[in-house]
């Protein structure tokens, strides 16, 4: 009996008679047949961080309820003006590119949000409506204004934006938070280079040089390739640099031993006779004669040596002056294979080591384009016979040593001279326009002149004729056969 009472308490109980394990301990606890004997202190703070995490939230806004206007205000966002573009230029209505620039940040800000908070409400205040309006209306008016000035140039001297001094500020625009705005940036610069008094003063040069008869050869820019802006420069800058690259006019005579004036000659005459079988340029032959006057100033040379000195200034004048340079194998084969490629390399070398690799040079063929430019302007439709007789007047003097000692731009000068009194022989052939651009004197030609009639007639009897033969042909119109029957001494 005692122990029938026993069991039945027991069963009661429902004592265990087996280990209990974690595992059982949290199975029967769920099932409520075991409680828990210590309840676990990390439930129990995480219940408490959960708990106090639900308080801590903000309920979310009924939607059915009214908004508060001041809650609302005091939720969203704080906006700040964002520039779209900061550039130091005119923007035409700055102030809408910030607003738009706000509104686009508080739109991406609220979309990363739209699950959890709403979206900000944009409050437009009427004074900045008012504001945004004067200001379209303010930038409209400016716009017309520019638009006007632009397309008439009748009031374009009583326009405020010729003054150097005017500019729109950010102050006077309402603009001073948002963007600087500089008016001289966009119209100042243009407009200071074209003051009336910059224009009266080209007016009063150019009226003047016409009062002179000097005519203006520069004045048309349509040509890319006449250099109209820089000419006075450049023609300028090879005045001086003649003095300073040229040849020694008696190396002949304290220096050369083994060659002479006729050697030269014959030199310069073969070459012009190359130059026409590769269709060489008339620059890369002057550049030519220029290398091998220059180096023979300063080198000793044998007469062996001469020719192989001649073919690599060519080859050299080639190199800087042609589209297409010959090789050297061409210009061996042109001298019969007397000299090897190695034996023309190392001249050239030598050549230009002794340049110091400077071959720009004002030759006479550079002056006398500019100075058949300026005697053109005096024709009503530009003579060809006029450039032919004057290159092949000035190419008789690049066999003759005696030449060295004028400069470039006398020579030149002096054969537009005769040139022009060969051809025409009613008018004196020099005129204020060709002093002006030459800045010579008919008679500071008079010595240069009358040489260069004597190698047109040919008074020495040379019998050198590659240079005649050449401007025999028709497509030089044969001026190598025309001469004046008139002297030109009595010119001077």
């Amino acid at each position: 009996m005692r122990n029938a009472t026993m069991a039945t308490g027991s069963s009661n109980l429902k004592v265990p008679t087996m280990r209990i394990t974690r595992a059982r301990a949290k199975t029967l606890g769920s099932s409520g047949g075991l409680p828990p004997l210590h309840p676990s202190v990390r439930q129990d703070k995480k219940q408490g961080l959960v708990t106090q995490g639900t308080k801590s939230k903000r309920p979310a806004p009924d939607e059915n309820k009214p908004a508060n206007s001041s809650s609302t205000a005091s939720q969203q966002p704080k906006r700040r003006a964002v520039l779209r573009d900061v550039t130091n230029v005119l923007c035409e209505n700055p102030y809408m590119n910030c607003i738009n620039g706000s509104k686009f940040q508080v739109k991406k800000f609220s979309d990363k949000r739209n699950s959890k908070v709403t979206p900000a409400i944009l409050v437009k205040k009427p004074e900045l409506e008012d504001r945004k309006e004067s200001m379209i209306e303010e930038a409209r008016k400016v716009k017309v204004e520019e638009s006007q000035e632009h397309c008439s140039q009748a009031h374009f001297k009583d326009h405020p934006l010729t003054q150097p001094s005017e500019y729109i500020t950010a102050a006077q625009s309402g603009l001073a938070d948002l963007m600087p705005v500089n008016r001289s940036s966009c119209y100042g610069i243009t407009l200071q280079n074209t003051t009336p008094k910059d224009e009266s003063k080209v007016c009063l040069k150019q009226e003047g040089s016409n009062s002179l008869g000097i005519a203006d050869i520069d004045s048309k820019h349509k040509d890319p390739l006449m250099c109209s802006l820089y000419a006075p420069d450049i023609y300028n800058n090879l005045h001086a640099m003649e003095l300073d690259r040229r040849p020694a006019f008696n190396y002949m005579e304290k220096l050369q031993r083994d060659i002479n004036k006729g050697m030269r000659s014959i030199l310069i005459d073969w070459l012009v006779e190359v130059s026409e079988e590769y269709r060489l340029v008339p620059d890369t032959l002057y550049l030519t004669v220029h290398l091998i006057d220059r180096f023979l100033s300063e080198h000793y040379i044998e007469k062996q040596k001469l020719q192989l000195l001649g073919v690599t200034c060519m080859l050299i004048a080639s190199k800087y002056e042609e589209i297409c340079a010959p090789r050297v194998e061409e210009f061996c084969f042109i001298t019969d294979n007397t000299y090897s490629k190695e034996e023309v390399v190392r001249m050239e070398s030598l050549v230009l080591n002794f340049l110091g690799f400077q071959l720009t040079a004002p030759t006479t063929k550079k002056f006398l384009r500019r100075f058949v430019q300026a005697s053109q302007a005096s024709y009503e439709v530009p003579s060809v016979e006029l450039e032919f007789m004057a290159n092949y007047l000035a190419e008789l003097t690049l066999a003759e040593y005696s030449f060295l000692k004028f400069l470039p731009s006398v020579t030149a000068a002096s054969a537009v001279f005769l040139a022009r009194w060969t051809l025409d022989q009613s008018n004196h052939p020099w005129n204020p326009t060709l002093e002006h651009y030459t800045t010579y004197k008919a008679l500071d030609l008079k010595t240069t002149v009358l040489l260069l009639q004597d190698l047109q007639m040919n008074t020495s009897g040379s019998t050198l004729n590659a240079i005649r033969e050449k401007y025999k042909q028709p497509k030089f119109k044969s001026v190598a056969t025309l001469s004046s029957p008139k002297p030109v001494q009595s010119l001077f």
